[in-house]
């Protein structure tokens, strides 16, 4: 079985995908899978559901929700329940079951270390498989309390590292005239990270494109004037300055 949350949430079984209708339970399920192989305490879980609106029922309640998750995870060919009542909460045992944030965090790690190790190739693929588990955004447009929304925050930056590194592989590959494409989107999505247009500048220069790498320059200087009142990092500015320059330094075979 797998549980699939890097899009909305879901579970796999078979090459049969099943989701969860009922928002408080789906909470639940994401809660309990975020931490999994871990006690996640009642208290925990119930300021995910209500927050600060919390039921006199409770309680009441949240046996109802885990009464119907276990249903909705029991499996014939499984005796045992991947749910478990352990004080003060409640624990989800992964078991030989796969999570799809784990399965990216260790493709990501994989990518990192074969940068270190200049194998440029052997990463990019790392980077590429690991971004290729995502439906969209993290448990869909789920939000809960504290446990959910820092984790979906903390994997909408996982991924951007994500994609800021496998341009950097393919920078270095020679891929620049097909990362063009792809870098625009990304810049006009994430208007405040800076190293995505710095990406975008090289990987235009390289494609002998050097007045729209300029340009690319211009938009991000007035974009972070504009937002915030800054003037471009050093690592924007600097290749700025060796675009105009035409620096041989910018080369694919000098880099």
């Amino acid at each position: 079985m797998r549980y699939e949350v890097l899009g909305p949430l879901r579970v796999t079984d078979g090459g049969t995908h099943t989701s969860i209708s009922a928002q408080k339970i789906e909470t639940v399920l994401s809660v309990l899978l975020i931490r999994s192989d871990q006690i996640v305490a009642l208290s925990q879980l119930m300021d995910e559901i209500w927050g600060e609106d919390l039921p006199h029922t409770a309680t009441a309640g949240l046996h109802v929700y885990i009464s119907q998750l276990r249903k909705f995870l029991r499996r014939p060919d499984r005796p045992d329940n991947p749910i478990v009542t352990r004080p003060p909460g409640y624990l989800l045992r992964r078991g030989t079951d796969e999570i799809d944030f784990h399965i990216f965090q260790q493709l990501v790690n994989q990518g990192r270390s074969s940068m270190r190790q200049q194998q440029h190739e052997e990463a990019m693929y790392c980077f590429e498989d690991a971004l290729r588990l995502w439906r969209g955004p993290v448990l869909g447009d789920l939000r809960g309390g504290y446990i959910v929304d820092s984790f979906v925050t903390h994997m909408a930056e996982a991924r951007l590292e994500c994609q800021e590194m496998l341009a950097e592989a393919q920078l270095v590959l020679g891929h620049h005239r097909e990362l063009v494409g792809r870098l625009y989107p990304l810049v006009a999505e994430n208007p405040l990270y800076e190293a995505f247009y710095r990406q975008l500048m090289l990987a235009l220069y390289r494609s002998e494109r050097q007045a729209d790498a300029l340009k690319v320059y211009q938009t991000a200087r007035s974009t972070l004037r504009e937002e915030l009142g800054l003037e471009p990092c050093q690592a924007l500015r600097d290749l700025q300055r060796a675009i105009l320059a035409a620096d041989g330094r910018l080369q694919l075979n000098a880099a």
